[in-house]
């Protein structure tokens, strides 16, 4: 009769954090968690600054204007 009772005896239980399959679980929501948190960090650490809608402000972007109206023109002719 006490085989019997060893056979159903689990043993000595192990702490949850060796177990294998609660790292398998925990670490998939764990993996989102930290990405987001560094996408979040590296959004607002690298935001890119608000332009204002003053007239004389778009003098800086006359260059980028001139070059893609140059692209978008068609070639001259010889």
């Amino acid at each position: 009769m006490s085989q019997l009772h060893s056979a159903s005896d689990p043993g000595p239980q192990l702490p949850w954090w060796r177990v294998g399959m609660v790292w398998l679980v925990v670490g998939g929501p764990l993996a989102v968690i930290v990405a987001a948190t560094v996408t979040a960090v590296v959004a607002v650490r690298g935001a890119d600054p608000v332009l204002s809608q003053d007239p004389a402000a778009s003098f800086a972007d006359k260059p980028a204007v001139q070059a893609r109206n140059h692209a978008a023109s068609p070639p001259a002719q010889r």
